[in-house]
């Protein structure tokens, strides 16, 4: 049974990436597996140009770059899977784990707070504390004749 036809990785509402921006690089995977993993391919490696993809609105494209500019290598982006041992759940995590990276770097910016003055109980409470703190550190102190 062939599988099923997928538009593109959808994430969110706003963007859907569509299949033909990504592209697929298997390799060998470290970790359990025994001798299958000599000879299986079962790492995946998920590749996507942020800077060239024609899916993204200029503010998607400028915000992602802005946030991802740690893991961004010439505007390309890359997912790595290889925490399975089968070729297709690795390929399946690297699918969910671009979508939460692209997802999360595409929030809107949290509103700056904004500045507050303490207020007066804040104050009082503030300077009893200080108090308080004077007072145990002069019973500490050797009695003054």
């Amino acid at each position: 049974m062939p599988a099923p036809h997928r538009p593109g990785l959808r994430v969110g509402s706003a963007l859907t990436i569509p299949e033909s921006e990504l592209s697929w690089r298997f390799s060998r995977s470290s970790g359990p597996g025994g001798q299958g993993v000599n000879t299986a391919d079962s790492r995946a490696e998920l590749v996507w140009d942020v800077a060239g993809s024609a899916a993204l609105s200029p503010l998607q494209r400028e915000r992602l770059l802005e946030r991802l500019s740690g893991r961004l290598v010439d505007g390309v982006l890359t997912v790595t899977a290889s925490e399975h041992r089968a070729q297709l759940r690795n390929r399946n995590a690297a699918l969910a784990r671009l979508a939460a990276v692209v997802a999360e770097a595409l929030q809107p910016p949290s509103p700056m707070r904004r500045a507050t003055s303490p207020t007066r109980g804040a104050k009082k409470r503030r300077l009893e504390a200080k108090k308080r703190r004077t007072d145990v550190k002069r019973l500490r102190r050797p009695p003054q004749d």
